[in-house]
């Protein structure tokens, strides 16, 4: 029975600690723009930033949760053995944010949370126990793995041509404008990045709330899965707290090496990004805050001067994309092959 508990207060943790990496992962991908077009000062931004996320997954709903706590099936399963399954995947996605931190690079914590899970079911109890969608799907229906991959790999493209088409339009319309239209356009990053900010608090909390959900769900602990008041409020306190400490290399990553941000292009890639984020969020489609935002700044760069464009450093990141779900994939099946060397499994 202890055993038992230590399981639950372990998963618990774990998903604290991946919603506190996703939260300073996630900021700097909102905070970029900001700091770059000098629209507000770091400590400004943050604090519209982690209020706005706080709120998001407070007011914006569970479909996202239940999408997430949903595409694996490990209810069959022992509890101790479900909930170790579900720790190392998130083990593997919270190693592959502070990894991909450490080297300043944006990778999406959404992708490295599916990879470590699938991964570590695959090799633990077998891909029966992973809801692949692909019968579904030939149904006209979207569930399971096909609709998170679906929604990861469509929102970036999304965001990339909404941004194109934002910066044309944009331009257009203030070609007559003088320099001084870059102070209202500052002013209006104030709203923009509160409405980012919300859709990914409404987006990537979720997931952790569908996850811990989820161990409750399989200890037992819950009746059904039902996303608890007190799993929100911890959800969006942890992201918040992640989202204040921030992650300033990838702040200097987005705001400097794709693409030099003005004004105009901060305040179209915060609309483009949050509309993308917080349409996915009605649909419960789980997606990256932070592809969205760098793909939007290309599609702005693109837009307005493809030569100036960084394409070397989005051509990085795009590998760092690739690799997200395979490598949280093979670290949750080696923190699984090491607790099952150990005896713990």
């Amino acid at each position: 029975m202890e055993l038992f508990w230590f399981f639950i207060i372990l998963a618990t943790v774990m998903v604290v600690l991946f919603d506190f990496t996703n939260g300073f992962h996630d900021a700097s991908n909102m905070v970029a723009s900001v700091i770059a077009s000098r629209a507000m000062t770091p400590l400004q931004s943050v604090l519209l930033v982690g209020t706005f996320t706080f709120l998001g997954p407070v007011l914006g709903g569970t479909a996202v949760a239940n999408t997430i706590g949903k595409f694996v099936t490990l209810e069959p399963l022992p509890p101790e053995l479900s909930l170790t399954v579900v720790i190392c995947g998130l083990f593997a996605a919270t190693a592959w944010n502070f990894l991909t931190w450490w080297r300043g690079l944006p990778s999406s914590s959404s992708h490295a949370l599916v990879g470590g899970l699938a991964g570590v079911v695959v090799i633990s109890v077998g891909p029966d126990y992973v809801v692949w969608g692909f019968s579904e799907l030939a149904e006209g229906r979207l569930t399971g793995v096909t609709k998170v991959i679906l929604a990861l790999f469509l929102s970036p493209i999304a965001g990339f041509w909404f941004g194109f088409m934002m910066q044309r339009i944009s331009l257009f319309l203030l070609r007559s404008a003088s320099p001084k239209i870059n102070r209202e356009l500052r002013g209006a990053q104030w709203f923009s990045t509160a409405g980012l900010a919300f859709a990914h608090g409404a987006n990537d909390a979720q997931k952790s709330m569908g996850i811990l959900t989820l161990c409750l769900f399989l200890s037992g602990a819950i009746p059904e899965f039902r996303v608890p008041l007190w799993v929100m409020l911890i959800c969006a306190s942890a992201i918040t707290l992640g989202t204040v400490m921030g992650g300033w290399k990838i702040v200097r990553t987005l705001a400097f090496a794709i693409y030099k941000i003005r004004p105009l292009h901060a305040v179209n890639s915060q609309l483009t990004s949050g509309g993308v984020v917080f349409m996915a969020s009605l649909l419960g489609a789980p997606v990256s805050t932070t592809h969205i935002v760098s793909s939007s700044i290309m599609g702005i760069g693109a837009a307005e001067r493809p030569r100036a464009v960084r394409w070397a450093k989005a051509r990085e990141i795009a590998v760092t994309w690739l690799l997200t779900i395979p490598g949280s994939a093979l670290l949750a099946m080696l923190c699984f092959a090491v607790l099952t060397l150990i005896g713990v499994v």
